[in-house]
């Protein structure tokens, strides 16, 4: 029996330039309300960030290891509209809104069908080890600015 592909975890795909990240709300999502607990969208949102940016070619793993940094969240203002609640099919929509040098605007939404549960605006900045901001590598400026120019991403 073949494995390869199909062991591996989904990472959600590109619709243009938004990335779209299935989930599903399980049991230790959710609070005694049998709603998922506030915090746990910060969590499917990181998730949505993270993939998005492996595929769209950035190696946030690389750099780390390499001792050159990491990405830090600088920036979180996140607005809850209705509850997500136990076994509830999900997609988190990321997408890049502006790109600086150090740092890059990124707006999510949390769906069910079309009715969005949370949207947030992130800002993340690339910090060195020593926690001050360091620019991003030019060719991760360029893939962002693609995506946040409404260009169709090409990983």
């Amino acid at each position: 029996m073949e494995t390869g592909r199909i062991d591996q975890p989904v990472e959600g795909r590109f619709v243009g330039v938004e990335h779209r990240l299935p989930i599903r709300v399980y049991f230790e999502d959710t609070d005694l309300s049998g709603i998922v607990y506030h915090a746990n969208y910060l969590r499917f949102m990181e998730r949505g960030r993270s993939d998005m940016l492996r595929l769209a070619g950035i190696d946030q793993r690389g750099v780390h290891e390499a001792g050159e940094g990491a990405y830090a969240v600088t920036s979180l203002a996140i607005r809850y509209r209705a509850p997500a609640r136990l076994d509830d099919a999900l997609v988190v929509v990321t997408r890049v809104t502006e790109v600086r040098a150090a740092s890059v605007s990124i707006h999510q939404r949390v769906m069910r069908d079309a009715l969005v549960l949370a949207d947030a605006d992130v800002v993340a900045a690339l910090v060195a080890p020593s926690g001050r901001p360091r620019r991003q590598p030019r060719d991760w400026i360029e893939r962002f600015g693609a995506l946040a120019d409404k260009g169709e991403m090409r990983p």
